[in-house]
């Protein structure tokens, strides 16, 4: 289960209840985290080493929740990039909005390693 961003919350409800206009993303991408954020953002986004933002696509809604439909993987090259705490989705490879995030059991990239989300494992709920 994923939280959503405070950013994404006020747009959502902006968007339902004050008739507030929301363009969904085109693309949403996954980041990788060594230190988790919060509904405010922060935490540590891995850098360097080969590192990149990956998209990642959803199937459609049903019983409140989402999941992604083909693996994402990230391959370290040039250096390690450690403890993968959480996760987070952008609407952009790059800077961009923070739209949510959730902890993940710890895995360890080191260099050459590669981290992927088989399909399926990436969820999003409302509840």
């Amino acid at each position: 289960m994923s939280t959503f961003s405070d950013y994404l919350e006020n747009e959502l409800l902006d968007h339902v209840f004050n008739n507030s206009a929301y363009t969904s993303p085109t693309t949403v991408y996954l980041a990788l985290y060594t230190a988790a954020p919060t509904d405010a953002g922060g935490g540590t986004e891995v850098s360097g080493n080969g590192y990149s933002r990956q998209a990642v696509t959803f199937g459609t809604s049903a019983s409140g929740a989402i999941a992604n439909t083909a693996a994402v993987s990230f391959t370290a090259s040039g250096g390690n990039w450690g403890d993968i705490l959480a996760v987070g989705y952008f609407d952009a490879s790059s800077a961009g909005n923070f739209l949510a995030w959730d902890g993940t059991a710890t895995a360890t990239v080191n260099d050459g390693g590669t981290l992927t989300f088989p399909i399926g494992d990436l969820d999003i709920t409302l509840d």
